[in-house]
C-alpha cells in the first residue's frame, strides 16, 4: 500500500509529486516566492493542474521567472507572450505579471525581501490547520483577506483572497495538508 496523500491530488502523476515535494514546504526565498505568485496570478479562474502542466512553458516564457526582467517587459515582449501558445494568454494577467514584479521589487526595497513582508503576516510562523478532507478546506482566509487588501495597495494585480490564501498554502504559509496525509507532520 503506498502513501496515504491529499485527496486532492491522487490519480495525476504531476499533481502527486507537486504535492509530495512542494506543497506546502515554507518557501523562504524570494525568486520561489515571486514564481509561485506569478503562477497563481495566472491561475485565478482555472484549475491549478492546468498551471502545473504548464508550468516549464511559463519558465521559458517569463526568463525563469526573473522578477527584475519581467518588471521591464515591454510592448514588445507582450506580444510574444500573447503569442505564446505554451502559456495562458490572457493580456491582463500578462500585464499584471509587469505590474507585479515592479511592485514586488518596491517592496523588497522596502522590507529588505519579499519574504521578510510575506511572512510578518505571521511572526514568521506557519499556519497549522487540521484538515480531515481536503473538500472542506477553506478557499480564504481573514489572513488571506489582508494579504490581499496590502498587496492591492501596493499595486499587485490579480491576487485577490483567494489567489492569496492559495499562495499561502503553496509557500508553506499555512499547512492544509489533510491530517492524515504523511506529508502533514513532514511540512
Amino acid at each position: 500500500m503506498g502513501k496515504k496523500r491529499c485527496g486532492w491530488c491522487i490519480g495525476d502523476p504531476l499533481y502527486e509529486s507537486y504535492h509530495d515535494l512542494e506543497w506546502g514546504v515554507a518557501v523562504r526565498d524570494d525568486a520561489t516566492l515571486f514564481e509561485f505568485l506569478l503562477l497563481e496570478t495566472f491561475q485565478a479562474g482555472l484549475s491549478w493542474i492546468t498551471i502545473l502542466r504548464k508550468r516549464e512553458n511559463f519558465r521559458k516564457a517569463f526568463d525563469g521567472f526573473d522578477y527584475h526582467k519581467i518588471a521591464g517587459y515591454g510592448p514588445d515582449k507582450v506580444a510574444s507572450l500573447l503569442e505564446n501558445p505554451g502559456i495562458i494568454r490572457n493580456r491582463l494577467k500578462i500585464l499584471s505579471s509587469i505590474t507585479n514584479a515592479q511592485a514586488f521589487i518596491k517592496i523588497r526595497r522596502e522590507y529588505g525581501s519579499f519574504s521578510d513582508y510575506f511572512w510578518a503576516f505571521t511572526d514568521g510562523k506557519r499556519i497549522v490547520n487540521e484538515i480531515g478532507d481536503y473538500r472542506l478546506t477553506p478557499a480564504t482566509s481573514p489572513l488571506s483577506d489582508l494579504i490581499s487588501n496590502d498587496l492591492k495597495k501596493r499595486g499587485f494585480k490579480f491576487v485577490g483572497s483567494t489567489v492569496v490564501y492559495a499562495h499561502m498554502q503553496a509557500t508553506g504559509m499555512v499547512n492544509d495538508h489533510e491530517i492524515t496525509c504523511f506529508r502533514y507532520g513532514e511540512v
